[in-house]
């Protein structure tokens, strides 16, 4: 309930402050009224009654006329010449002018400005002049035709009251209208350091003139020379500050102007009250344009460097987005390309390998095959018992070589097919297991002696499989490749740092210098006695790069083989 009854009452509170504030400022305009003369120099309520239209929009309009009508009411109430119902029909022609004046510049500002604060740009503070010239013929041509209907004046001084009351609307708007609409506009902007310097410097030069006023053989000269020694400094507030300075500055200045005047000092006291208003008017209205077309000039340059500001900066963003994007796409298309390389390499590489693969294959497959079926051949026409075993035995190595070889194969096509498979790996059962499942790859010759070194704490995550196949590998390489007495094949296994070293070395037949380099390639043999396939390397290395390790090997003929292995563990 507390709530809802303020609201109720709103636009009534509304109109009686308007009311009020109008009546106050034509109180302003009478004190600062010349004696002997009815004409003012200046009109508040008309400048105090546009800001008000624009601000509050036309509800404001009954507040303007009840001011309007109170104000000059008692204003011409103690006129013995006039009756009260004279005074009545005057009072309420003149506030019809005024509330008429004001309406019409809202409007005027609505579909011709288009901007409550008219003052951002230089255009409509011109626009905003020429509103306030015409309409305050408007309030003047009511309010010297009331007088006139009435017989106050005569037809001799109507032109002449016509312009007088025409002047002083246009200075009161000049002066009120936009030192009201910057104080609702308020400071866009802190006062910086510098400034209060230029303020500083400001008062000092106002308080020098001061002074220098009371110095009897400058006095009358600075007198004179006042509204132009004035003009520099308004220039000076109406272009290093907003208006609501500047505007400030022009008001005081203009107020301690008339007020001097009125009491016959100052430079604008000429020989009648009229002509002292005239010339005081035309100054007042000479500094307030001045200042408003300035103040609106200076505005419009700082928006624009705002303006230009922002839109460097928005184009240096937009280029260093477009630059931005044209680099990730440079390395979009680089990524590409590199791509498409490498599938063209892993293509021409796979290629070849299957070209190798169907010649070795169809040769490596057919071997055995051929051998096997000449020693039945054999077998069938031999009759000697010893002989048939010997065939056998041969039979069953064919058969070996070409089981190693479609194992190898397997291999191969299964660790180019499988991803990569996370799993706790223990390395002396894997070892223990391997060297198991080789203990009788070869029928004839010595045991090897194997020496296992394995610095495990914790369990290590690798694929298993592939694990298996690389060590299936290298050390039936190792045994097959055995020397002739003493065979020792030395594995060493060492784990730190997310990653395991294997070295597993030999004291074989070794591997000559010039086929080092080879050994990797898909059916490349390093000799020529046919124990191998030539793909045992080439699993290897492919599987320790599905792993992301790497491998290197030392060997050298006579004495043996080193293989060294570096495996990272899978995250």
């Amino acid at each position: 309930m507390n709530i809802k009854l303020p609201l109720k009452y709103q636009r009534d509170l509304q109109i009686i402050g308007v009311a009020l504030l109008y009546y106050l400022s034509a109180r302003l305009g009478y004190f600062l009224a010349f004696e002997n003369t009815t004409a003012l120099p200046t009109w508040p309520p008309s400048g105090i009654a546009f800001a008000l239209m624009i601000l509050l929009g036309r509800s404001a309009w009954p507040g303007i006329t009840i001011g309007a009508l109170v104000a000059n009411v008692m204003a011409y109430w103690n006129n013995p010449n006039l009756g009260a119902q004279t005074i009545i029909t005057i009072s309420c022609f003149i506030a019809i002018g005024n509330t008429l004046e004001a309406v019409t510049g809202n409007y005027l500002m609505k579909v011709w400005i288009k901007d409550p604060y008219p003052f951002r740009h230089a255009k409509n503070a011109f626009r905003f002049l020429f509103v306030t010239l015409f309409v305050c013929v408007i309030g003047a041509g009511i309010g010297a035709a009331s007088l006139f209907y009435n017989h106050v004046t005569s037809t001799d001084t109507l032109l002449r009251n016509v312009f007088s009351w025409w002047i002083g609307n246009v200075v009161g708007i000049l002066l009120f209208t936009p030192f009201i609409l910057a104080i609702a506009q308020g400071m866009k902007q802190r006062i910086k350091p510098k400034k209060f310097l230029e303020i500083g410097i400001f008062l000092f030069s106002v308080t020098s003139i001061y002074f220098l006023l009371q110095v009897d053989y400058l006095a009358m000269t600075l007198e004179r020379s006042l509204p132009f020694l004035v003009l520099p400094f308004l220039l000076w507030l109406a272009f290093r500050f907003e208006l609501l300075v500047a505007i400030s500055g022009v008001l005081t200045t203009a107020l301690v102007s008339v007020y001097y005047t009125t009491v016959n000092n100052g430079p604008f006291v000429l020989t009648t009250p009229d002509d002292s208003m005239l010339l005081l008017q035309i100054f007042i209205g000479v500094i307030s344009i001045t200042t408003l077309i300035l103040s609106a000039t200076v505005k419009e340059r700082i928006d624009v460097q705002h303006e230009l500001q922002k839109f460097n900066e928005n184009l240096e963003a937009m280029v260093e987005e477009r630059t931005r994007a044209l680099n990730d796409e440079i390395t979009s298309r680089r990524t590409v390309e590199e791509k498409i390389q490498r599938t063209n390499q892993e293509l021409s590489k796979r290629n070849t390998e299957l070209d190798n693969f169907v010649y070795s294959v169809s040769h490596d497959l057919r071997a055995p095959i051929a051998s096997v079926l000449g020693l039945i051949n054999l077998a069938r026409k031999d009759q000697e018992a010893t002989m048939k075993d010997m065939y056998l035995d041969m039979i069953n190595k064919s058969a070996l070589q070409q089981d190693h070889f479609i194992k190898e194969i397997l291999d191969q096509s299964r660790n180019s097919r499988l991803e990569v498979k996370r799993e706790e790996i223990f390395f002396e059962p894997l070892i223990d297991e391997t060297f198991s499942q080789l203990k009788f790859a070869t029928s004839t010759g010595k045991s090897v002696e194997k020496i296992i070194r394995i610095k495990q704490e914790k369990p290590f995550y690798s694929d298993r499989w592939r694990l298996k196949v690389i060590l299936n590998n290298i050390i039936s390489n190792a045994i097959r490749y055995r020397n002739g007495k003493d065979p020792v094949i030395k594995v060493d296994v060492e784990i730190a740092d997310h990653n395991v070293t294997l070295s597993i070395e030999d004291n074989g037949k070794g591997i000559e210098r010039e086929h080092l380099p080879n050994i990797y390639k898909m059916f490349y043999r390093a000799t020529d006695d046919g124990a191998g396939s030539g793909l045992g390397l080439y699993i290897v290395k492919e599987a320790i790069d599905k792993l992301n390790g790497n491998i290197s090997i030392d060997s050298t003929v006579g004495k043996g083989t080193t293989v060294n292995l570096r495996i990272p563990e899978i995250a």
